[in-house]
């Protein structure tokens, strides 16, 4: 079996796993936990992805320092440093590996690494499908919250039964959650505004009746 092989037929795992979880939150009322208030990680750091761009300063070297954009395949290419990986680092860690790369060529490098135009490994970002205005993925930020999603989003559609919606957490083996986005959007409930964690798929589905 080719890697192209695996690769898509894990994709289509993933995503049939997704539509089926979409199917039964449009069935059911209340067939998972509701999603605890607080689920950020105080330890989190941004990690690179894909699409990122990473502003690198060598000091003392100008001729080194440079701006560039992470490929899809998670590398980056910088002067000196062909192919290096960045994907999956956060940016001390990608700082530190190039510094070991640039030693080879200069002394002592000392690197600070920037990143701008964030978007975040595909295994982070939150993805919204169903019932959103703009169904999309958003690059995960500390402490972001339900209602910050769904600003993001522009909302549910008319169509949307918002209180039965659900939270696909991938960091907890795909364990599900209800949330209100109803309660929280159309009746300012803000004990409804819980918090999402990388990785995280909102599901909106549609209302039957």
């Amino acid at each position: 079996m080719s890697k192209y092989t695996f690769k898509s037929r894990t994709g289509l795992s993933w995503m049939v796993g997704v539509l089926a979880a979409l199917l039964l939150a449009g069935c059911a009322s209340t067939a998972y936990p509701p999603a605890p208030p607080q689920a950020a990680d105080d330890e989190y750091n941004y990690v690179i992805g894909p699409g990122d761009n990473v502003n690198i300063v060598v000091w003392r070297n100008p001729e080194l320092s440079t701006s560039v954009p992470v490929r899809p395949d998670g590398k980056i290419t910088t002067p000196l440093v062909e192919d290096l990986p960045a994907m999956g680092r956060d940016p001390t860690t990608l700082a530190r590996e190039i510094e070991e790369a640039l030693s080879k060529f200069i002394r002592d490098p000392v690197v600070t690494v920037i990143v701008t135009g964030f978007r975040g490994p595909y295994s982070e970002q939150i993805r919204v499908i169903g019932e959103a205005a703009q169904p999309q993925f958003l690059p995960y930020s500390q402490k972001m919250t339900l209602l910050d999603v769904m600003i993001a989003v522009g909302g549910i559609t008319d169509f949307a039964a918002g209180n039965r919606a659900t939270i696909l957490r991938t960091s907890e083996g795909n364990k599900q959650y209800s949330v209100r986005i109803n309660d929280l959007i159309k009746r300012g409930d803000v004990s409804a505004n819980v918090e999402m964690r990388p990785g995280d798929v909102l599901i909106i589905p549609q209302s039957w009746f």
